[in-house]
């Protein structure tokens, strides 16, 4: 298992990481990518801990994810199953299990404070911290996706499942989004990724 964790960590988070997995009894499933989300942990029949994530993501979107799976396993384990997935109780061990690795030696310098800072209070998903995602973003692969913030004003764009959009005014945090083919607004975040057609 550790073989296999050195193609999808940074180098120094695989043997803690490794012992994470092995102390709570971790089954982990790398799968193809899914696109509404990274990862996710269930309890299966007979009491095995599923955690699947995603084999696309960078070395840090992996190490995040993962850990944030970890955490609802070990948060509804010590605080009991009535918990709410990403309430007080999820947070504070999140927080807990991710402090060792907010380092230099894992993460680069310019995601240190970034990462640092949405540990404070961290969210259900790391993909709504736009900053942190959007400096996460820079290492992954080349793709041919764009950030709704990037587009111009009355820009059209396609979702993964082929949908077509046209990106209207920012709200507080979002911008409205018509769908072309209903006239549906929809809000979509600012660092949503999308193939960006014409402006």
């Amino acid at each position: 298992m550790s073989d296999i964790l050195q193609k999808y960590l940074p180098g120094h988070a695989v043997a803690p990481v490794f012992k994470m997995i092995e102390d709570n009894r971790v089954h982990l499933k790398i799968v193809n990518e899914r696109v509404t989300r990274h990862g996710d942990y269930r309890r299966m029949p007979g009491g095995v801990h599923q955690i699947t994530v995603n084999a696309n993501l960078n070395k840090f979107r992996f190490l995040i994810t993962l850990v944030h799976e970890i955490a609802h396993l070990v948060a509804f384990e010590k605080f009991g199953r009535s918990i709410k997935p990403h309430g007080k109780e999820w947070k504070f061990t999140f927080q807990q299990l991710m402090l060792p690795f907010i380092r230099p030696e894992i993460f680069p310098s310019q995601l240190l404070p970034l990462i640092a800072r949405h540990f404070k209070n961290p969210k259900a998903s790391s993909d709504t911290d736009a900053q942190l995602s959007v400096a996460i973003k820079e290492y992954d692969l080349e793709n041919d996706k764009n950030y709704v913030f990037e587009l111009p004003p009355g820009g059209l764009f396609k979702i993964y499942n082929g949908r077509i959009f046209k990106k209207g005014q920012k709200l507080r945090k979002r911008y409205e989004c018509q769908e072309v083919a209903s006239g549906k607004i929809y809000l979509f975040q600012p660092n949503a990724q999308v193939e960006f057609l014409m402006g």
